[in-house]
């Protein structure tokens, strides 16, 4: 699921991904042949108590190969696949009625997007007819004036430099501020850059040839494409030097400093900052909020100095990488080629699986408005309400149960939970697209105009109330996310599937699964970052020293479990840059468990196909985790991503859980049991 602080550049996760929720009946009357878990997942070769993850899930593991076109295979991806046969069969009929649809309509927008997307041979035809214009423009440039007119145009695509944007002020929640931040590398990460071991070697190799690739298609001769490339890949790399590490970015305080305009016109007078916020009408502005101010130093010593040949290759480069999709084809195979290397996949998706993610990322709630109309009933959003709830309270208790937190520190914990906005399914009210202008005439066209629509989207909520009721995720994806800033926790209708929820099984199976994703999102509220925000959403301190000194104790104990995992060879889990995750992991099923607990089966204490309600309620929850992945895609997730692999998001929690070691008669000794003295348990 996602944790989350939201504006133009990205979601920043704060939490986890995952699937399903219905929602419970309150009275279930639990059936002796059970729903929800696959037995034949199981491998009872193995003992729940050495390694539960192979255990729940070994069998699966064996007969679930990853497809050629994928890079993992799991329980998200079932689902996910599930949710694209409704919304390929959705996004076909859009088509195939757009032509006689209502101009303007969503249903007309939908239909003509998926439309021009698909249509690879309209793309061939159309060559770099669409994007020679673009092109010509960054041909043209030829001084620094030049560089910061074009930075600041918002109709720029892939300016790239620094990120720039309208986001709620972390310390002022009430408010939309002008932000600024690192960015504008074309890898993943910034170590990709600086490393020297044999994989980033290599993954910076494949990256400048596919950089040379774009190059020569767009007319480079191989000798000169090879050029630019180096310039570009030296230029990123100053930018790199420049960037904080992913683990330095979750610190929400250190990325924060609030400055006046004046003053930041002054510190970085290469930027041009008065140029940018005129041209895009942030004119009023009185303060900007820096995230990396060594990082926007770096850069505005970078943009006086760097020959403006490279800014031109720099800016060619990112126009280009993002719309290889609408490009012809040679350019999106110079793209797969590249993804292989950083993540082993060995074919590239289908044209309809990559149309419809274009879609739904351009016109998500346009599109999510068709999808919730066949996915997702008000039934199920009462009954996901209603298991939220039941897991709120089973929160409070816990809060209130703690010896290590003082009651003045309860009491505003307390207040932050109540305070917990909830969202379920999709938006109470819709982004309006009727500015937004879709044809079937260029696919390209339509990403440039989309992207466009969603950059004065961004802007245009400076000076206005913060909208309380936007979404950061479209509802057909499968994920969920809480937001510091807003204090909310988001579920789409995506997610509200089995196995996360499914409304034939027992109560077991459902708190195993949903039950654990709510709790993960509440806890996201009280991990090592999310904690730091009141209930109001405001980054504040409202812990008392001695408690922020517990609290930082039992986290570390937490990141150096987990920089014991290895998944691969040498290859070690980051508990620091998964800490907020693996708190988020271990509260989630640790309420979890105890709403259970509350619930009519697991009073009755009766059995279903052999194994007990607690039995089946950690069953459940290992099964959302299954997955086989491909070892390049595994260690680019532990570089890059804050989750940690699936078997240690299922083993790493219960091996802290006394409750899992007796429901399975776990010993001392075994690896799943840790000594007393090595367990964490913050809630």
């Amino acid at each position: 699921m996602a944790a989350a602080t939201f504006s133009r550049w990205a979601l920043a996760a704060l939490g986890l991904g995952s699937l399903a929720a219905f929602g419970p009946p309150t009275k279930p009357n639990p059936p002796q042949q059970g729903v929800g878990i696959n037995l034949a997942n199981l491998d009872k070769s193995v003992s729940p108590c050495q390694d539960f993850y192979h255990y729940a899930n070994g069998n699966w593991l064996k007969n679930n190969p990853i497809p050629a076109a994928e890079t993992r295979w799991g329980a998200f991806n079932e689902l996910g696949d599930r949710n694209q046969a409704i919304e390929k069969r959705i996004l076909e009929k859009a088509a195939a009625d757009a032509r006689t649809a209502k101009a303007g309509t969503n249903e007309q927008k939908v239909g003509d997007f998926y439309a021009a997307a698909m249509d690879s041979m309209g793309i061939e035809q159309a060559g770099l007819k669409y994007l020679q214009p673009r092109l010509d423009r960054i041909k043209s440039l030829q001084n620094l004036a030049d560089v910061q007119q074009y930075i600041a145009d918002p109709k720029s695509y892939g300016a790239g430099w620094y990120g720039f944007g309208v986001g709620q002020d972390s310390k002022n929640s009430t408010q939309y501020a002008v932000q600024l931040r690192q960015g504008g590398l074309g890898l993943g990460d910034r170590d990709y850059y600086l490393k020297d071991d044999a994989r980033s070697r290599q993954v910076r190799m494949a990256y400048k040839a596919y950089m040379s690739s774009i190059f020569q298609l767009l007319g480079d001769a191989p000798s000169l494409a090879a050029t630019n490339a180096d310039a570009v890949l030296a230029l990123e790399t100053k930018m790199a030097q420049a960037s904080r590490s992913r683990v330095d970015l979750r610190d929400r305080l250190k990325n924060y400093t609030k400055v006046p305009v004046a003053q930041a016109a002054q510190d970085y007078p290469n930027l041009n900052l008065p140029l940018r916020l005129k041209a895009d009408g942030l004119t009023s502005a009185q303060d900007v909020i820096i995230g990396q101010p060594e990082y926007l130093a770096a850069v505005n010593n970078l943009l006086a100095n760097t020959p403006i040949a490279d800014e031109q290759q720099y800016f060619r480069w990112h126009l280009v990488e993002g719309v290889t999709s609408a490009l012809p084809k040679a350019y999106g195979d110079a793209s797969f080629r590249f993804t292989q290397v950083l993540t082993g996949a060995k074919q590239q998706q289908p044209r309809w699986k990559r149309a419809l993610r274009a879609t739904d990322g351009a016109l998500g709630e346009a599109f999510g408005q068709l999808y919730v109309d066949q996915a997702f009933t008000p039934a199920a959003k009462a009954r996901a309400k209603e298991m939220v709830e039941n897991l709120r309270k089973a929160y409070a208790e816990r809060i209130m149960a703690t010896d290590w937190m003082s009651p003045a520190t309860k009491k505003e914990a307390i207040e932050k939970l109540n305070a917990f906005a909830v969202k379920i399914g999709y938006p109470d009210k819709w982004k309006d697209y009727s500015k937004l202008k879709i044809t079937r005439q260029s696919a390209l066209e339509n990403l440039f105009a989309t992207a466009e629509w969603r950059e004065q989207d961004n802007l245009s909520k400076f000076g206005k109330p913060i909208d309380r009721g936007e979404w950061g995720m479209t509802p057909p994806t499968v994920n969920a996310y809480y937001n510091s800033s807003m204090n909310e926790i988001v579920f789409p209708a995506g997610i509200l599937q089995p196995p996360f929820y499914d409304p034939k099984a027992d109560d077991a199976v459902n708190y195993g699964g949903i039950g654990a994703v709510i709790g993960h999102e509440m806890t996201h509220g009280f991990d090592d970052q999310g904690r730091r925000s009141d209930a109001k959403g405001n980054l504040r301190d409202w812990w008392t020293k001695e408690d922020n000194d517990k609290f930082n104790a039992k986290a570390d104990m937490v990141g150096k479990q987990y920089d014991a995992f290895t998944p691969l060879d040498s290859v070690h889990v980051n508990g620091k840059l998964t800490m907020g995750e693996n708190l988020a992991d271990l509260g989630g099923i640790t309420i979890a468990y105890n709403a259970f607990q509350k619930t009519q089966q697991a009073k009755a204490k009766k059995s279903i196909d052999g194994f007990t309600p607690n039995q089946r309620f950690f069953l459940a929850y290992a099964q959302i985790w299954r997955a086989n992945q491909r070892p390049e895609a595994v260690r680019q997730q532990v570089q890059t991503d804050p989750h940690s692999p699936g078997q240690f998001r299922t083993n790493g929690p219960l091996m802290n859980m006394p409750e899992f070691y007796q429901a399975f008669g776990c010993k001392e000794g075994d690896k799943m049991t840790r000594a007393t003295a090595d367990r964490s348990r913050i809630w």
